[in-house]
């Protein structure tokens, strides 16, 4: 977001993490787009319910569960028989890929 913004993400995410540590109310603290300061969110009256937050946490459990069953897909996915005739290497017609026999 912050680099959307046209601020530095690294310094961002830095100022953001000293104050979530630092400062009495850190848990409040977001990124002022603004000014590129890390400030208390419930003090400029920035509030986001607790429905977005639980849909988001939902939607990224969604997507995480769907790639699981695409790698499940993929891997229980089996390889089509093999025809010995068509590779002369795998001793198909006239045995040429038998070693030792010629």
């Amino acid at each position: 977001i912050a680099e959307n913004a046209g601020i530095d993400s690294i310094d961002s995410i830095i100022k953001l993490k000293n104050a979530h540590e630092k400062e009495k109310n850190g848990a409040y603290y977001g990124l002022d787009l603004d000014t590129g300061e890390a400030v208390d969110m419930v003090a400029k009256n920035v509030v986001e319910p607790l429905r977005v937050k639980v849909q988001a946490i939902n939607s990224a459990a969604e997507v995480a569960n769907m790639i699981l069953r695409i790698d499940d897909v993929i891997a229980s996915r089996r390889a089509p028989p093999m025809n010995p005739m068509a590779d002369p290497t795998l001793g198909g017609p006239g045995m040429s890929g038998v070693g030792g026999m010629m």
